[in-house]
């Protein structure tokens, strides 16, 4: 067995050279002077060598401790060099997937790099609310309480709304890395009732007996021959404001009556089908004729000052406000109207939906598949049509 003054005392010679002490730990002297301790030890009848570290950093008593310890795991079964191995490979997969990094990515991967007001919102949101507080963690190691505790943080300032939005995009975060392999769970889903709850300010809309007086007094309409189509087109079809305004003749298919919103329109940047009904295509008829290319191409509902740009969102609601309308319906309340009307006359609430492309956490159980439900939902926008028409009959 060594002692202190020995591996104190041992000089370099021209080869590499060890010196013994017990249990199959030695202490390796280099050339240039350097003396490192390693255990050579036999694992599933393979002889394996671990470093126990530099002399005289790690003292003779020091590394016979660690000789020890590493001959206790041995006994349990346990591989020093294969448990050091995993532990590297866990410390590098930690540093790689910290929430910070695959919120990065995902953020990279849904927008490929896009600078629209969307994808630097979402950014933002995470940069204000989550970073500083889970962004160095890795992903795999968050726990709920942490979770609940950052997101508590805004509640506390009363942001209720800017909390559930944040948290939407942590749940698209989880999501992207279970999807990546690594995650296991989405905590925004497992912790969902931990939350306060924002209080939704809805959209005046019709109830049918209104919607009914609107369409018969809509032959008083005083506005544009455009933005009197663009709103029957509307009700036709609930569709967003932004998505109606910036339609184009490009995206409609009349062989099958479809009409095909791109994704880099969608709310949920997700292509959209909505279905026409006869209405609908007597509407589009009608707005060909003030096409400047006979709706061949272009917008659909253009601004009347500048035929370039799409008809603004307050020239819609302004139609509202002027059929004396004002605080009791809007362009978007539209949708409510719609859904309220079809769910009272049972149609499927996934089918309807999925027709308003709402998002899952407005409850769509369904994938997003931009032609689910879409015989249903054929049937369903033919049924509207006829519906609206009818209130129309005085």
């Amino acid at each position: 067995m060594l002692t202190e003054l020995q591996c104190k005392n041992f000089q370099p010679q021209e080869k590499s050279y060890k010196k013994f002490d017990s249990g199959g730990m030695f202490l390796l002297i280099k050339p240039n002077g350097n003396k490192y301790w390693h255990l050579k030890y036999k694992y599933a009848g393979k002889e394996k060598l671990m470093s126990l570290g530099v002399y005289p950093g790690i003292s003779l008593k020091e590394a016979r401790k660690k000789r020890d310890e590493l001959k206790l795991k041995i006994s349990e079964n346990i591989d020093p060099v294969q448990e050091k191995r995993l532990a590297k490979n866990e410390l590098k997969e930690n540093v790689e997937n910290t929430f910070e990094n695959i919120a990065s990515g995902w953020h990279q991967h849904k927008w490929e790099n896009s600078q629209s007001k969307d994808a630097r919102l979402e950014l933002s949101r995470l940069r204000r609310h989550i970073f500083a507080h889970l962004g160095s963690l890795p992903i795999k190691k968050i726990t709920a309480q942490q979770l609940i505790k950052t997101v508590r943080i805004m509640e506390e300032k009363g942001i209720f709304s800017e909390a559930q939005k944040t948290r939407c995009i942590v749940g698209q975060v989880f999501k992207y890395a279970i999807a990546t392999k690594r995650a296991e769970h989405n905590l925004v889903q497992e912790t969902a009732g931990a939350y306060t709850q924002p209080n939704v300010k809805h959209h005046p809309n019709f109830s049918e007996k209104e919607l009914k007086e609107f369409l018969q007094n809509f032959s008083n309409f005083k506005g544009t021959v455009t933005t009197k189509l663009a709103l029957k087109f509307l009700i036709l079809t609930f569709v967003r404001s932004g998505e109606l305004r910036g339609a184009r003749w490009e995206e409609f298919n009349f062989e099958k009556n479809e009409w095909r919103i791109p994704a880099e329109r969608m709310k949920m940047k997700e292509q959209h089908i909505v279905p026409l009904s006869k209405q609908a295509l007597e509407v589009l008829d009608e707005a060909r004729k003030y096409s400047s290319n006979g709706g061949q191409e272009g917008l659909v509902f253009p601004s009347v000052m500048n035929p370039s740009k799409p008809m603004s969102d307050n020239t819609l609601s302004k139609a509202f406000r002027d059929q004396g309308y004002h605080g009791k319906a809007t362009p978007h309340g539209m949708r409510a109207t719609a859904s309220t009307i079809l769910n009272e006359n049972g149609f499927k609430p996934d089918v309807i939906e999925r027709q308003l492309a709402h998002c899952e956490r407005n409850k769509v159980r369904a994938s997003y598949n931009h032609a689910q439900y879409l015989q249903e939902r054929r049937e369903m926008m033919n049924w509207w049509g006829n519906f609206v028409e009818k209130l129309e009959e005085k």
